[in-house]
């Protein structure tokens, strides 16, 4: 069911394995290394069209500095960090709710109300645009507003999360809930006092992935959002555009700037997500 581990595979799949691996890593990191040269280059360096040597003149300080001073881009990480921070907790929050109830209890319609969480992930969300854009605009009124991205990718995101949730709440033995049961604790203290505490790695690698999915999202950002006072970063790259001509050396490092978030939050957490990812992988 699960791939074999690649120790365990034949001296032929491990040679491939181990000659593969370095080319892979290099063609993945070529782009990312182009655009840190980038955002060091000067502007003349870019028209001569050299994007792969190293800069003759390094302006770290000066690119970067004019990042912040020739767009708003301190309020654009605000607004991410304002948007994705409450959109991750709601999320979480409410699927290890869910995920607590669709595990544990049964009830008439559980199994249909699993398959909608399921199914909504499937769903493209690109079809969604044109009903969420008039939801905001005509039924509630949160367009142009950091409310309006909150609400949107708690919703969106929470059927994903539920899913991850249920799936490892499943796992915990039922005899410890009807063992704190019989000891007449309430539903609420046995889901804060037992359950959070046993999937605490799952709930920091569920935060990990829907930071980077939120923190990293364009589309919503520029369908539900015009105006830079609560624009994210992700749509505030385009401020950096000039009129005729475009600044990469800018736009380059400011998006830099942000995605150092969700890879300095990953390398933070890098050892709950790794738990909670293989949480119930093995059998003891």
């Amino acid at each position: 069911m699960f791939p074999t581990p690649i120790q365990d595979r034949s001296r032929a799949a491990q040679a491939f394995y181990r000659a593969s691996l370095i080319p892979a890593l290099v063609v993945w990191l070529l782009p990312l290394v182009a655009i840190a040269f980038t955002s060091i280059r000067s502007i003349d360096e870019l028209n001569q069209g050299r994007f792969w040597t190293w800069p003759e003149e390094t302006r770290f300080v000066e690119n970067y500095t004019a990042v912040f001073t020739q767009s708003p881009m301190g309020q654009f990480l605000v607004n991410s960090v304002l948007i994705t921070v409450p959109a991750v907790a709601l999320s979480i929050a409410l699927s290890a709710m869910a995920g607590y109830a669709l595990a544990k209890y049964r009830f008439r319609g559980s199994l249909v109300l699993f398959a909608i969480f399921i199914a909504g992930n499937f769903v493209p969300f690109q079809i969604l645009m044109i009903p969420v854009r008039d939801l905001f605009v005509n039924v509630v009124p949160l367009y142009d507003t950091i409310l309006a991205l909150v609400l949107f990718h708690m919703a969106f995101q929470t059927g994903f999360c539920t899913l991850f949730m249920r799936n490892f709440i499943k796992q915990i033995p039922d005899a410890l809930i009807e063992a704190a049961r019989v000891e007449g604790v309430s539903e609420l203290r046995i889901f804060w006092h037992v359950v959070l505490p046993l999937v605490r790695p799952a709930m920091a690698a569920l935060a990990v992935l829907v930071f980077t999915f939120v923190w990293n999202d364009f589309f919503w950002a520029l369908v539900l959002v015009q105006s830079d006072e609560v624009r994210p970063v992700t749509a505030g790259l385009q401020a950096l555009r000039g009129t005729w001509t475009s600044a990469w050396q800018l736009i380059s490092a400011g998006a830099i700037i942000a995605a150092l978030p969700p890879v300095a939050l990953f390398f933070l957490m890098q050892r709950h997500f790794i738990a909670g990812l293989t949480l119930g992988a093995t059998k003891g």
